[in-house]
């Protein structure tokens, strides 16, 4: 009776992972449809669509095992019992990777997030470095004798698109010229291509992605952004074929791709052969599967536990008013703990603060805003804290916290890729660093404005610099929809004297913004204020905002390029 439980068991959260999966997989594949249809609005509502999904069935699955098990075998050493039954679903199965994160989830969901251990959960992989085979094949490999223009006209006539191309022969000739310049000619003449047969659409792009194979055998990353006419014809805008180009593509302030994946695990390794430096979580999470990416992140955590030996500190940089910040220094990662209570300006509760953490991940971050793994009761060594970032947390959040003599619990966590403080950065940078840091912060709030965020604080402790040198935001508690704000100029003094008063001189609602009041608290430092006015002055107009959220209530959405202008290959004015 118990076996025969704990196999039905084992196949109903198989069962809610395929129900999951399979929901996973139907929004994914209406990428193409709403790419070509150049249905913005629904590409953003699909991205939140299928976020939502994983967390649904989790819940579902839960509720169904606790009304099976009643009190007779919701235990522990039951569902101990269970996972050993789902190993053995997992055998031949080829999404063993993520039915593996999904298993954990319902446990988690059942007990509270208590008692997490290799014995109970899947904390490393009952497979580790099996590879399911694809269902079909994943890559299509070109070459030609005649050379590369005639290697590139087969894999545009074979890629799955239903539109046509606006001018084949100049994209191609462009891609070839691009890339003979980059390798030489007499090496691209015997060059073949191995693409992934599957498109990966985000926000207004369709992305092909795979690699060239060089005579001397070299690989080379190649991605070749493709976006529409006005008119709903194809053009390649870009041709990215360096690593780092290609790895600010995959960043971790990128929404997620839509790509057809029914085997994850063949994916991500092909990925990661393209991509080095990119790790099995940050690359599970690009496709989407951010809840597996969590795993693999926990799991890279414990890794690099195993071999360092330097202790946890409060992160560099100005304390929060809403987060406790610490870090690991020879890890490049940040943990977020919130705190009990807030500085009186800060006018919120724990929960919202959640919820705009949420809002973050569900919407479109257009390279500007980090991405962040949630956890809950994350346990670390004792031993491996600092005195004074125990005191900190015990001082700032003792709600948060459960400290043993081996072991310090924290029972909610947000853990975030490491960045440089804005504000520490600019202290420090050169010249010729400085008007760029300047001009990537004005260009950040402009893209969050356009995709309908308003940070809201926008101090520069808030923003954070990438090792590609981005300037990207990491302070979501101020966060509003750009579309619930109102942007004021500030009137006209009514007599001289009000210019002299500590208080405003004309109301102010609570959503009321004033952009002139930006240069007051930001631009303190006299040759950050130079440079702002000369790159970014119109973000100190009420009229420039105004016009942005007109684009936004027109459902006009800007471009967005995760590569740099030098990359691009068509630039022509009627372009969208």
């Amino acid at each position: 009776m118990t076996a025969a439980m704990e196999q039905l068991v084992a196949h109903t959260i198989l069962q809610g992972f395929d129900a999951m999966y399979g929901r996973f997989l139907d929004v994914t594949a209406g990428a193409q449809d709403r790419f070509e249809n150049q249905d913005w609005m629904s590409v953003h509502q699909a991205l939140k669509q299928r976020i939502s999904f994983y967390d649904h069935h989790v819940e579902l699955v839960s509720r169904q095992i606790q009304i099976m098990l009643g009190r007779q075998y919701a235990n522990r050493e039951f569902l101990t019992a269970v996972k050993s039954s789902y190993e053995d679903l997992l055998l031949d199965y080829p999404r063993y990777d993520i039915a593996e994160s999904f298993f954990n989830s319902v446990y988690c969901r059942i007990f509270e997030h208590r008692d997490i251990n290799r014995d109970k959960l899947f904390v490393h992989s009952s497979q580790a470095g099996r590879i399911a085979p694809y269902p079909t094949a994943l890559t299509r490999l070109y070459q030609s004798e005649n050379g590369p223009h005639y290697l590139f006209e087969r894999m545009m006539d074979e890629t799955p698109f239903t539109l046509s191309w606006e001018d084949k022969n100049r994209d191609i000739a462009l891609i070839v010229a691009r890339l003979n310049s980059e390798f030489g000619t007499a090496a691209m003449q015997k060059a073949r291509l191995e693409l992934i047969k599957e498109p990966f659409y985000r926000n207004k792009a369709a992305y092909l992605i795979g690699r060239l194979l060089l005579e001397d055998n070299t690989q080379i990353p190649l991605v070749l952004p493709v976006l529409t006419t006005d008119n709903r014809q194809l053009y390649v805008d870009a041709c990215l074929c360096h690593v780092d180009d290609v790895s600010i593509v995959f960043g971790f302030a990128r929404s997620y791709f839509m790509v057809y994946a029914p085997a994850p695990a063949a994916l991500v390794r092909f990925l990661s052969e393209l991509l080095p430096n990119k790790t099995h979580a940050e690359l599970y999470t690009a496709i989407g599967c951010q809840k597996h990416g969590k795993t693999e992140l926990y799991r890279e955590f414990l890794h690099h536990l195993e071999h360092s030996d330097d202790k946890f500190d409060l992160a560099p940089g100005i304390k929060g008013m809403v987060m406790c910040v610490f870090t690991l220094p020879s890890y490049g990662f940040v943990f977020k703990v919130i705190k009990d209570k807030f500085a009186p300006q800060k006018e919120m509760s724990r929960a919202t603060v959640k919820e705009k953490y949420q809002l973050v991940k569900e919407h479109d971050r257009v390279g500007r805003m980090a991405d962040t793994q949630e956890y809950r009761n994350f346990s670390f060594d004792r031993s491996r804290f600092s005195t004074e970032l125990l005191e900190e947390l015990q001082r700032e959040a003792p709600s948060s916290l459960i400290v043993t003599d081996k072991e310090i619990i924290i029972k909610h966590l947000y853990i975030e890729r490491r960045m440089i403080p804005f504000n520490l950065y600019i202290e420090q940078a050169n010249d010729d660093d400085l008007r760029h840091a300047v001009d990537e912060y004005g260009k950040a709030i402009k893209q969050l404005a356009a995709a309908n965020i308003f940070p809201g604080d926008m101090l520069f402790k808030n923003f954070g610099v990438t090792r590609h040198k981005r300037v990207v935001f990491y302070d979501y508690d101020e966060i509003s929809y750009m579309t619930e704000i109102n942007f004021r100029r500030i009137p006209p003094p009514r007599f001289p004297e009000d210019e002299l008063s500590a208080e405003p001189w004309y109301s102010v609602g609570t959503n009321d913004v004033f952009p002139e009041e930006f240069r007051t608290f930001l631009l303190i430092n006299p040759k950050v204020r130079k440079l702002f006015d000369e790159l970014h002055s119109d973000l100190f107009d009420p009229g420039y905002w105004q016009h942005l959220q007109s684009n936004i209530e027109q459902g006009r959405f800007e471009d967005v390029f995760p590569y740099k202008e030098k990359h691009r290959l068509v630039r022509a004015q009627n372009h969208s």
